[in-house]
């Protein structure tokens, strides 16, 4: 039996999948990250606190990482949208991940946190 996270990304299909996978393996791969399942999907804690999400966009069909403190962040990637406190950055799945654009992104909300 697959827990919810699990499920999750099983119920995905390519070439979603395997980008919302990587980008689970990525923020995992941090120190005291973990993963949990909060409001129905993916959430990643950083030292017991709500980090961020992985989601995929209702309109645009794209994966994202949804970052819980996202507007305290500038960066030109990162959209807003209708939300208050959270920005998102949204990760094109049929091309490559942009691995280096996404790990200074999580620099940056590392830094905030401190």
């Amino acid at each position: 039996m697959l827990n919810p996270p699990d499920h999750y990304f099983e119920q995905k299909d390519e070439p979603i999948k395997g980008c919302i996978q990587y980008l689970r393996s990525l923020l995992m791969g941090y120190d005291d990250i973990t993963e949990h399942w909060k409001y129905g999907m993916p959430f990643y804690y950083h030292k017991g606190k709500m980090f961020c999400y992985l989601w995929v966009h209702k309109k645009l069909h794209q994966p994202y990482i949804g970052l819980v403190d996202g507007h305290q962040i500038e960066h030109e990637d990162l959209l807003q949208e209708k939300r208050a406190r959270m920005k998102i950055l949204l990760i094109n799945h049929l091309e490559d991940i942009p691995k280096k654009k996404i790990e200074l992104i999580l620099n940056l909300a590392f830094e905030i946190r401190k």
